[in-house]
């Protein structure tokens, strides 16, 4: 590691140049909002009608992070019967609708950081936007419920594309539509799949370690890693000298 917040909370492989950062986008669940409850809830639910055990909770939470197909799909044990999982997901989703706000919350810091994160240093307005792999419908409905949706110019989800994260189609659109370089753009997630998207995408990457999929966040070098989402805002202000990346790295 080359430069370290004290307290070893906020580390820093290379310095992220909040003088250039334009647009941030960030992940839904596990980065912003809590949703572990709800998920887990509403996959019980969906495992309860087809006569099967109910999972724990933290079992739950590291299938999360591929979209609602796949969360469904890994409840399942990955079956080799599309029509099952097809309407597991329909049981899944319709329950989710009802009950995707009785326990999800947004977790601390996270307010603060994006006030202070919606303007640069000179006071020069920043893009900020929302890249789920979570359905669209309900990632808008929960970003309004919560009140992070004024934050956010943009809000894509998991059906808003032909392609998901990791895949920098949804990525690409939105630097695109905020007028930005990707070298002016940071991904926040707390995900390799964030990660990797940002990878892909030419964009800076830092990584929460405080997430719902934050077991697979170290796996591929971000820019900055975190424990809290109130470390948002130093990560983009602190000045660490270390070796910056070259332009074929970027």
């Amino acid at each position: 590691m080359k430069g370290r917040y004290t307290g070893d909370v906020l580390h820093l492989l290379n310095p992220i140049p909040a003088h250039r950062i334009r647009l941030i986008v960030f992940d839904l669940d596990g980065t912003l909002i809590d949703s572990q409850t709800d998920l887990t809830n509403s996959i019980n639910a969906m495992l309860a009608e087809f006569g099967r055990e109910p999972l724990p909770e933290a079992i739950i939470a590291t299938y999360i992070g591929d979209g609602a197909a796949m969360l469904v799909r890994r409840a399942l044990g990955d079956p080799d019967d599309e029509p099952l999982v097809e309407n597991a997901l329909r049981h899944f989703l319709d329950h989710y609708r009802v009950h995707k706000l009785d326990h999800t919350r947004v977790y601390p810091g996270v307010m603060e950081s994006l006030e202070a994160l919606r303007t640069m240093g000179d006071g020069t307005p920043r893009k900020l936007a929302v890249l789920t792999n979570k359905p669209v419908r309900a990632s808008a409905e929960i970003c309004e419920g919560l009140g992070l949706a004024r934050f956010m110019f943009r809000i894509y989800g998991g059906n808003s594309f032909a392609t998901k994260k990791p895949d920098p189609e949804g990525l690409n659109r939105i630097i695109r539509e905020a007028e930005v370089a990707p070298g002016e753009t940071l991904m926040i997630g707390d995900s390799s799949v964030d990660i990797l998207t940002a990878r892909r995408a030419g964009a800076w990457a830092l990584g929460c370690r405080f997430g719902l999929s934050s077991h697979t966040v170290e796996t591929i070098e971000c820019d900055c890693l975190v424990d809290g989402a109130a470390e948002w805002a130093e990560a983009l202000a602190l000045e660490i000298a270390s070796k910056p990346r070259s332009t074929a790295e970027r």
